[in-house]
């Protein structure tokens, strides 16, 4: 379990009402944002102080780890703004029945600030452009302490939760990535300028079949993790996801595409795993390590899959840069 500390004053209210935290992908001016970044670390089970108008209003348990989502329609539109796409994570919030000011409480707070990425300044007030950072657990513990017996009882509850591996709510659901990709294949099925063979190849691509798995075919052989060569338990998965492709030749492109075994492919097109050029494998430090190792990751090592064309390569870039699970940050 890691602590976080979301800021809110703009969309406290939409957010713990509809069970979730969003954020952009980048700044206003396409930039990287620490505060957004971190959103890629989230996991389920993790703790959230949620932070609006100079006080601590409520706490949160996450549910779900960080998925792609369009911009949610209570921000202000008529409709989600597929166009908009962020980080979301799912959550659910209590109301704290004593709501602190940490401003008043500096004197226990100031030894334990971090050095970077800090929610607070030295006198207390909120760091401007912080949305979502982390919390050491020294910091984490005497927010509890002075919140009280309703924040020390979610703490037990969630450290419960944490070490059982369980939950008594959904965890992963993904509801909003489901909704994107659904509203996509809609877009496909009723885009009368496509022809109907031209729909159909699309979305059977997304399905890691068809004419994108046999154009795969011609450049992998097998799983990159496991070995698996039996092409009917193989999938072709998406390096750049099939949901972020920007038209059909993307989509269709043998280098934008591995063959991988159903569990694996759920691990990459999720950003749980990514490969550097080289050929080695990357884990997300917000990966459950137990159910990797269950799923046929090895762990306890080093792990290089072998290299990639020039072509790959670039997919491979986008798929680290924008759907692998770890904060881009420095640390």
């Amino acid at each position: 379990m890691r602590y976080w500390w979301v800021n809110q004053n703009q969309t406290f209210r939409q957010e713990t009402e509809g069970g979730y935290l969003w954020s952009p992908k980048r700044n206003a001016s396409a930039g990287r944002n620490p505060f957004y970044e971190f959103m890629r670390e989230v996991a389920p089970g993790d703790f959230i102080f949620s932070f609006e108008s100079t006080h601590i209003r409520a706490i949160g348990i996450a549910g779900s780890y960080a998925y792609e989502s369009p911009k949610p329609a209570e921000f202000g539109n008529a409709g989600p703004n597929w166009n908009t796409i962020g980080w979301r994570v799912d959550a659910r919030f209590v109301h704290m029945d004593n709501q602190i000011r940490p401003v008043e409480y500096m004197d226990r707070l100031a030894g334990v600030l971090p050095p970077r990425y800090s929610p607070l300044q030295a006198n207390g007030r909120g760091n401007q452009g912080v949305y979502l950072t982390f919390v050491a657990p020294a910091m984490a513990n005497i927010l509890i302490n002075l919140i009280g017996a309703q924040a020390v009882q979610l703490q037990s509850m969630f450290n419960t939760i944490s070490e059982a591996g369980l939950t008594d709510m959904p965890q992963a659901t993904a509801i909003g990535l489901a909704e994107w990709e659904e509203h996509l294949m809609d877009t496909v099925r009723n885009n009368s300028d496509l022809p109907e063979t031209e729909r159909q190849t699309l979305i059977m691509a997304r399905r890691g079949q068809g004419i994108f798995k046999q154009n795969v075919m011609q450049i992998e052989s097998q799983c990159r993790i496991t070995k698996v060569d039996r092409i009917e338990h193989l999938r072709a998965s998406h390096i750049k996801p099939w949901r972020d492709c920007e038209d059909s030749t993307e989509r269709l492109s043998a280098a934008n595409g591995l063959l991988l075994t159903p569990t694996i492919d759920h691990l990459f097109d999720r950003g749980f795993i990514s490969f550097e050029n080289n050929g080695s494998l990357l884990i997300s430090p917000a990966a459950h390590q137990l159910s990797l190792q269950k799923m046929g990751i090895d762990i306890e090592r080093p792990v290089n899959v072998g290299v990639f064309s020039d072509d790959q390569r670039h997919f491979l870039d986008y798929h680290r840069e924008d759907v692998f699970l770890e904060a881009r940050v420095n640390r």
